[in-house]
């Protein structure tokens, strides 16, 4: 039977788009129906592992990228197209996730291969409107920002819960609903009903963060919140801009006194 931590090791180490999206819903079919191994023995990590991304898109600084109006074809490509990106990576965050860190509660592997899954949907989505735009994934340059924090965190899964599902993925918590309100404005329902699948979904996947980070920090005796904001410090020191949408980030799992300290850092 397949092995879970042998399915992500091929996923991560995969050049093209459409193997690391199959091996996504592999893994999740082979779970769903009981023929899943979870023997991380039987697959160590890596030190050196990294994530292979595709040729394309090619990935260059963000103030590189062009801005454009949503109100053109091209505007709302580029916002698609974008979104697209940061989906995609968070197949390979996800995978990343359950790869790189062993020793965990099974549940912790069920989770984050359930986003891998859910992640590989929403990019699935998104590229088909790319193409009813005429356009496709890898036709415009992105940027890697989301996978330099997951390679500063590779050292510690309490960082990468935090630092990756509860700051950067949250980001999509404060952001998203403006641009679905833009979109709405223009009448493309049909991004604006994949933007909303994907921000249902993605509150889900930062509640997973906050709660698996709390759990790590209850293991390790560690007062969640003053942990929380000295990584933030450590590592994103700045990065920090609002505003926050309190409402999605309550539920997931944010508290009021973190997001009136987010406020003022």
């Amino acid at each position: 039977m397949p092995n879970l931590f042998a399915l992500a090791e091929q996923a991560l180490g995969a050049a093209d788009v459409e193997t690391k999206l199959a091996l996504a819903h592999e893994a999740w079919r082979c779970h769903q129906n009981g023929e899943l191994v979870f023997d991380s023995d039987a697959v160590p990590p890596q030190p050196t592992a990294a994530a292979r991304f595709p040729e394309r898109p090619v990935l260059v600084d963000p103030r590189e990228l062009p801005r454009r109006k949503l109100s053109s074809i091209e505007g709302r490509v580029a916002l698609l197209h974008a979104v697209a990106h940061i989906e995609f990576s968070a197949i390979q965050l996800a995978f990343d996730h359950l790869y790189r860190f062993r020793g965990l509660p099974r549940q912790y592997y069920v989770d984050w291969l359930g986003v891998a899954k859910e992640e590989a949907e929403h990019f699935e989505l998104l590229r088909g409107r790319l193409k009813e735009l005429s356009a496709d994934y890898g036709d415009l340059p992105a940027h890697a920002g989301l996978w330099g924090i997951a390679q500063d965190t590779a050292y510690d899964v309490l960082a990468r819960m935090a630092l990756v599902p509860r700051f950067m993925e949250a980001r999509g918590l404060d952001v998203t609903p403006g641009m679905i309100a833009k979109l709405q404005a223009i009448h493309d329902e049909a991004s604006v009903a994949v933007l909303e699948r994907i921000l249902r979904e993605e509150v889900g996947h930062v509640a997973l963060g906050s709660h698996w980070f709390h759990w790590l920090c209850a293991q390790s005796d560690l007062e969640p919140e003053a942990h929380y904001f000295a990584l933030v410090e450590r590592h994103l020191k700045g990065q920090a801009r609002g505003p926050f949408n309190r409402a999605l980030r309550r539920l997931a799992g944010f508290s009021d006194s973190e997001l009136e300290r987010l406020d003022k850092t």
